[in-house]
């Protein structure tokens, strides 16, 4: 069966986002490092991508200009048809909290959890802050689908590392997000648990069409995605 696109999108041009020459240039003293170099990228709605590189290629500068965390020096980015920046020119940060709230989900390689609350609460925090039309009332079914029903009393510190990645996970997708960014999530766990949290991933991405950008250094859990990118010195390697 075909991917359908996930709910809420803004455009019908069907792609998530497209990048056009990004720069991310910082100073060093007199020394200007260019840790994105004129990356141009187009995601489909529904489409599952990695991002592999050796450390310092630029993949998590990359995905925080995509996820619009950070403004590039240069270049454009369109989330679903909106312009986020373009060239100097950029969104307030209003509008980004906006965007970011509205369209991004995020997980990371630390779970950030708070260690007083439960598993439930945690997942329910980004409600505190916001809440999209059309995010469910309870979480219990996506708890349930991450397999965390019998733990929603649990606090963090007596969950495993696999169990506090997939509550990070809950977490990000409370809020029905149209993409979600994953930067390094099985970074601290082992290789089996990895397997388990690179199965959640490729299960939301063929399940619900969710468009998934999933940073990584491990060649297996990149090979779940549709397409891999390699990035070396702030660009994209040829194939």
């Amino acid at each position: 069966m075909a991917k359908t696109a996930a709910a809420g999108s803004t455009a019908d041009n069907g792609l998530a986002l497209e990048a056009l020459n990004l720069r991310k240039i910082y100073k060093r003293g007199g020394e200007e490092i260019a840790a994105v170099n004129g990356v141009s990228l187009a995601v489909k709605k529904g489409e599952f991508l990695s991002f592999i590189g050796p450390s310092g290629s630029g993949k998590t500068t990359l995905i925080n200009l995509l996820g619009c965390l950070d403004n590039a020096t240069s270049g454009s980015l369109k989330v679903g048809g909106e312009t986020i920046f373009k060239g100097s020119c950029s969104l307030s940060e209003g509008d980004l909290t906006r965007i970011r709230r509205r369209v991004f989900g995020y997980i990371f390689q630390k779970f950030y959890l708070i260690p007083t609350l439960t598993v439930y609460e945690n997942v329910l925090l980004p409600f505190a802050f916001f809440k999209k039309a059309g995010a469910p009332a309870d979480p219990m079914e996506i708890l349930t689908d991450l397999g965390l029903d019998k733990r929603i009393h649990h606090r963090p510190s007596e969950l495993s590392g696999g169990e506090m990645q997939r509550v990070a996970i809950a977490r990000a997708l409370v809020n029905r997000p149209e993409i979600l960014l994953a930067d390094e999530p099985t970074g601290n766990l082992d290789s089996r648990r990895s397997q388990d949290i690179g199965a959640v991933l490729k299960g939301l991405n063929g399940k619900d069409g969710l468009t998934i950008l999933l940073v990584t250094h491990n060649p297996s859990l990149a090979r779940i995605a549709d397409r891999i990118i390699e990035l070396r010195d702030g660009k994209i390697s040829a194939p």
